[in-house]
């Protein structure tokens, strides 16, 4: 087995342990685990990316945010590179949801490359998922204000020109609506 198949198997093993008691905000609670593993799958199948420090790094994009491992923990099991990038596209739940925001699309424009990729992945398939599986109790204007932050972000990132941005574009485009 090559060593980048390896990394990816050990991430996505890791990914699920850490993750293995969250659930989505759908209606169904599916398991949380779904999400890093699409946002890897964008990545290599929609987006072309073949960096497995990239997709390993898409594959734990939420365990520092969400559980309690650690950015050492992560330098330690796949490297520093991968933990940075991690790192990069990770926000500090200590601070106010709003604050949190804010700092998204402040801190965008200076993110790496592959971090940047990582965070429009992660957008998304946020937003497919708020499209096919609308979290429980959201109305239809706290799902627009989704779509507007995410917009605001991917915007703000230093990718102009991408597969997987122009995927971003074609969920994050309003739909229309068929007139009476």
């Amino acid at each position: 087995m090559s060593k980048s198949i390896s990394l990816l198997l050990k991430a996505a093993a890791f990914a699920a342990d850490r993750h293995r008691r969250q659930k989505r905000k759908d209606h169904e609670a599916t398991p949380y685990i779904n999400h890093p593993l699409e946002v890897a799958r964008l990545l290599a199948e929609e987006g072309g990316v073949r960096d497995a420090e990239v997709l390993t790094a898409a594959l734990l994009h939420d365990v520092i945010e969400d559980t309690r491992t650690t950015r050492r923990e992560l330098e330690r099991r796949f490297g520093i590179r991968v933990a940075a990038l991690v790192a990069e596209v990770t926000d500090d739940k200590r601070l106010p949801k709003q604050v949190r925001k804010r700092l998204q699309i402040e801190h965008a424009p200076q993110m790496s490359r592959a971090a940047a990729l990582i965070k429009i992945a992660d957008k998304t398939c946020n937003l497919r998922d708020i499209r096919e599986r609308p979290p429980k109790g959201w109305s239809a204007a706290r799902r627009r204000g989704y779509f507007a932050h995410a917009m605001a972000v991917v915007d703000g990132l230093p990718v102009k020109k991408h597969t997987v941005l122009a995927a971003f574009r074609r969920v994050a485009k309003p739909r229309r609506t068929a007139k009476p």
